[in-house]
């Protein structure tokens, strides 16, 4: 009997990273020999058990073969003859598939600490690549999540996804195979994905590879609409900080549905009070744009329902992100609300019962507005680089050249498109 520790744990300590739970596979051994040694098995049909004072999982070395639809549709054939190389085989990434051999299954100190590496885990670590072991990787539609799970993990060490791969994601999209993924499997890896340091590049890369459309697909539809860039932009940068900040999982679901109202991304400010004196043409612009308003917050939440239920979203992320999009014009322009609006929003969030819950919503909306003010000066920044000597009369001297190229960077980002 050879027990190693696997995945996972060989990956990030070989990347310096904390080692969260440890996965152990035990080659030359049979159920009997487990359940003897004190191990409590997981299921009866898969060869997973339990280690009985550590609680942590022991899995006989197995191989699998595909034989349905979907990440259940497999065989699995675990005893005593399966190799080391023979499971490793079976994973998704080249970095998920080496071993370290510990000394028993009451020791899991190593032996010589020499990683087993038969496909080639090391160099792309080194490389900081993920790349699949075999062809197999098609057969498991969850992978396509998963590897996108993982670049977002890494993603601030450079890793990037090898292009092989990248292409049997596109493959596994096309196939349709991803609609016989369970939703709450679906959840699982997108909840994990959004509590990331970087959740926005999972979310980046499902968009790239049309992942999006089967459980996700008002969110697709308003990413892929060539008027809506800025919005995916926006958003991406808003995930971003809501990972620096440390925001929770509602937080972060909230400002990922944000994309659904398009309304919140408008550069130009909503006049939320009446207390001006307007013309009655005026007057009646306001009154058309706010069932304009209307109409799109009916829109978002639809769409927040609609992913919610495809995607087997938990109520607590649904109720906060619909609250978000429904109030956030008014949460960003809280100095400007008069008294009976501040009452009226107070009772809209039940912060009066839970005071927590609007703070959470003033921080989620000021992440949002200043992913919007981060896009706003980039565009700046991008017109300001623009324009250089070659674009302004060669004929100037001192400081009216100066002058010329400030004016001519100006008209260039007033020329810019906005929402």
């Amino acid at each position: 009997m050879q027990v190693y520790l696997v995945g996972g744990a060989v990956r990030d300590q070989l990347l310096g990273r904390p080692i969260k739970d440890k996965d152990f596979v035990v080659v030359g051994a049979t159920v009997a020999d487990m359940l003897a040694a004190g191990f409590q098995q997981v299921g009866a049909d898969f060869p997973v058990f339990l280690h009985p004072v550590s609680r942590e999982e022991y899995a006989l070395a197995r191989t699998e073969r595909k034989q349905g639809l979907g990440y259940q549709g497999f065989s699995v054939h675990a005893s005593p003859d399966v190799t080391l190389r023979e499971d490793l085989q079976r994973r998704d990434l080249t970095v998920n598939a080496m071993a370290i051999e510990v000394k028993s299954l009451t020791d899991d100190t190593p032996i010589t600490g020499k990683v087993v590496d038969y496909y080639g885990g090391l160099s792309d670590i080194k490389s900081k690549t993920l790349r699949h072991v075999s062809s197999a990787f098609s057969e498991d539609p969850l992978r396509v999540l998963r590897t996108a799970r993982f670049y977002g993990r890494y993603y601030d060490l450079g890793f990037s996804i090898a292009d092989e791969t990248l292409l049997l994601m596109r493959q596994l999209v096309s196939s349709g195979e991803l609609a016989h993924l369970s939703s709450e499997r679906i959840w699982q890896e997108s909840s994990r994905a959004m509590m990331q340091v970087s959740p926005q590049v999972y979310w980046q890369q499902l968009f790239e590879i049309g992942a999006l459309t089967e459980y996700f697909a008002p969110l697709h539809q308003v990413w892929s609409h060539a008027q809506y860039d800025q919005i995916r932009e926006i958003v991406q940068t808003a995930l971003y900080f809501a990972g620096q900040m440390q925001l929770n999982l509602s937080q972060r679901w909230a400002l990922l549905m944000a994309s659904l109202n398009t309304d919140l991304f408008a550069l130009k400010p909503t006049n939320l009070n009446s207390d001006n004196i307007e013309s009655d043409n005026t007057a009646s612009n306001d009154i058309a744009a706010d069932n304009t308003v209307s109409n799109n917050i009916a829109t978002a939440v639809k769409g927040i329902n609609e992913i919610g239920n495809s995607a087997k979203v938990p109520k607590a992320q649904t109720q906060f992100a619909t609250l978000f999009v429904q109030q956030a014009q008014k949460l960003s322009i809280i100095d400007q609300l008069r008294a009976p609006e501040k009452i009226d929003l107070i009772q809209a969030c039940s912060a009066h019962k839970a005071p927590d819950k609007l703070s959470q919503l003033l921080v989620t909306s000021h992440v949002l507005k200043l992913a919007i003010q981060h896009r706003q000066m980039m565009l700046a920044l991008g017109s300001f680089h623009a324009i250089g000597m070659d674009d302004i009369d060669q004929s100037l001297k001192g400081p009216a050249i100066g002058e010329a190229l400030r004016q001519r960077r100006i008209e260039h980002l007033q020329a810019q498109p906005v929402l």
